[in-house]
C-alpha cells in the first residue's frame, strides 16, 4: 500500500528564526515511504522569513490576505498531498508526528487529528501556568475541537468544508472543528502529536492582550452550530465576567460621587470575577496534580488575566501580539 502524501500548510509574516525550528522539525519526521510537502504562505515578511523557507526546503507562496485562515486556505488549495497537515511557524513538532497523524486518520470514522499545544518548557512562569490552563495532552480521545497549529485532515474533507473560514479573525479552528464533528466525523487527539508553541504569551500582559484578540469571534463561532455543555463555560463566563465588570465601574462611579453602597458594590463585583478565576485555578491544579501554594497563585493569576481579556474582547478587541509591530494574526 502506497503511503500518503503528507501537505504541510504553515503560514508566516516576520517570524523567520521560529520557523526555521519550525520547518527543521518537520524536516526529522521524514520516513521511510513517506512523502512530505511543505507549502509556506508568506504574508508579506520583511525579516527573510521567505528565503529561510526555500533554503530549507519549503515551497513559498506569497499572499496579502488578513487572516490567517485566509493564509492558511491559500496553502490548501496550492498543496497535493491527500493529507493536510497545519502548523504555524511559532510552532515545533516532535519526531514521530507524521507517523501518530497517519494512523490516527486511518481510524473510523476520523475526521481530524491533533493536540493541544504543549508551552516551551524554558518558558516563562507565564507560559507554563498558560499551558497548564490550556490542559495537557494524554493518550487518544474524542475531543470537539482542535486548534488550527497543530491539526492534520483528511484532503477530501476540507475541500468538502470548503476549508476555514477566511472571513473569521479567530477561532477558525473552532468553526472548522464544529463543521467536521457536523459532517458526522471524529476528531481525535493524540499525545503522540506534540506541538511545542513557543508563541505562548510571556507575561500576565500579554495574556490579557492575546485573550481580548483571541475571543473576539468566540459568541459568533459558538452560535453557529449546536453549542455543546463543554463550551458552555466559555460562552458564559466572559458575559457574566463583563457584566461584573460594568457593575464594579458603575458602583465606583457611585462611591465617587458619595454613594456608599457604590464602594460595596465594586468590591463585591471584584471579588465575584476573582472567585470565578480562582475555581478554574483550583480546578487545573486538582487535575494537574498541582498544590503548591506558589503554582496556585500563579494559576489564579494568569486566569485573572484570562478571564478579563475574554470579557473585554466583547467590547473592546485588541490587536493581535504581531499587529502593534506591524504584523499579521497568526495564531
Amino acid at each position: 500500500m502506497t503511503a500518503p502524501l503528507v501537505s504541510f500548510v504553515i503560514p508566516v509574516r516576520n517570524d523567520a528564526e521560529r520557523l526555521k525550528h519550525c520547518l527543521q522539525s518537520i524536516q526529522a519526521n521524514r520516513l521511510d515511504g513517506t512523502e512530505l510537502e511543505v507549502i509556506v504562505v508568506d504574508n508579506e515578511s520583511t525579516d527573510g522569513s521567505a528565503d529561510i523557507a526555500r533554503t530549507l526546503g519549503a515551497r513559498v507562496l506569497r499572499s496579502d490576505a488578513s487572516s490567517v485562515a485566509t493564509l492558511r486556505n491559500i496553502g490548501a488549495r496550492e498543496a497535493s498531498g491527500d493529507i493536510l497537515a497545519f502548523v504555524d511557524a511559532d510552532n515545533e513538532i516532535v519526531s514521530g508526528w507524521v507517523r501518530a497523524a497517519l494512523d490516527t486518520l486511518r481510524m473510523p470514522h476520523v475526521g481530524a487529528a491533533g493536540a493541544l499545544y504543549h508551552a516551551p518548557s524554558n518558558g516563562t512562569w507565564v507560559q507554563r501556568t498558560y499551558g497548564l490552563l490550556r490542559g495537557t495532552p494524554a493518550g487518544l480521545r474524542d475531543v470537539d475541537w482542535l486548534g488550527s497549529g497543530n491539526i492534520a485532515v483528511r484532503r477530501e474533507l476540507f475541500a468538502e468544508l470548503a476549508g476555514f473560514d477566511g472571513a473569521l479573525t479567530t477561532c477558525e479552528d473552532v468553526d472548522f472543528s464544529n463543521r467536521v464533528r457536523d459532517a458526522g466525523y471524529r476528531i481525535l487527539s493524540n499525545a503522540a502529536m506534540k506541538n511545542v508553541h513557543h508563541g505562548d504569551p510571556e507575561t500576565l500582559w500579554a495574556v490579557f492582550q492575546g485573550e481580548r484578540w483571541r475571543g473576539q469571534d468566540n459568541l459568533r463561532v459558538s452560535f453557529r452550530s449546536t453549542l455543546a455543555w463543554r463550551a458552555l463555560p466559555s460562552v458564559v463566563i466572559p458575559i457574566a465576567d463583563l457584566m461584573l465588570i460594568v457593575a464594579g465601574l458603575a458602583g465606583t462611579a457611585a462611591a465617587v460621587i458619595g454613594v456608599p453602597a457604590g464602594l460595596w458594590v465594586a468590591i463585591a463585583a471584584l471579588a465575584l470575577v476573582g472567585a470565578g478565576a480562582l475555581l478554574r485555578a483550583l480546578r487545573v491544579a486538582f487535575t494537574e496534580g498541582t498544590r503548591h501554594p506558589l503554582q496556585l497563585t500563579q494559576l489564579w493569576l494568569v486566569s485573572c488575566a484570562y478571564d478579563l481579556g475574554r470579557a473585554l474582547s466583547l467590547i473592546a478587541r485588541a490587536p493581535h501580539r504581531n499587529v502593534s509591530a506591524a504584523m499579521v494574526p497568526a495564531r
